[in-house]
């Protein structure tokens, strides 16, 4: 349905080096590499990450979060330590999500900017 997502961070080098660590073993990488915008995705861009003026600010209790597909259960538990060890906060460990049905194995966590993101595996 989406072609991209942006969103607007603060400082580019921080987010850059964030979103590099975090999606890595989901495998998507950058494919856009500016001073400005950095673009992720694994054939073309689809989250892009720009410097904001006015970046929005984090509200834990608006429900805006994005949810990256991974590949295998280990992945989704690389996504959380490597967002852990580069700046992140945990937002939810590694596990099964019963209420979501009995395959959702997630991981949520919020980035440097304050923005809550999820990585999902449904196996």
């Amino acid at each position: 349905m989406f072609d991209h997502v942006s969103i607007g961070v603060s400082d580019i080098q921080r987010a850059g080096r964030f979103y590099d660590a975090v999606l890595k073993p989901l495998d998507i990488t950058r494919l856009s590499d500016g001073d400005t915008s950095l673009g992720y995705g694994e054939k073309s861009p689809a989250l892009w990450v720009q410097v904001a003026n006015k970046p929005v600010k984090p509200d834990m209790g608006s429900g805006l979060h994005f949810c990256f597909t991974a590949k295998s259960r280990a992945a989704v538990d690389a996504f959380h330590a490597a967002a852990l060890k580069s700046g992140g906060k945990d937002n939810g460990k590694p596990g099964v999500r019963a209420d979501y049905g009995p395959k959702y194995y997630a991981a949520f966590v919020v980035d440097p900017d304050g923005y809550r993101i999820e990585a999902y595996c449904g196996k």
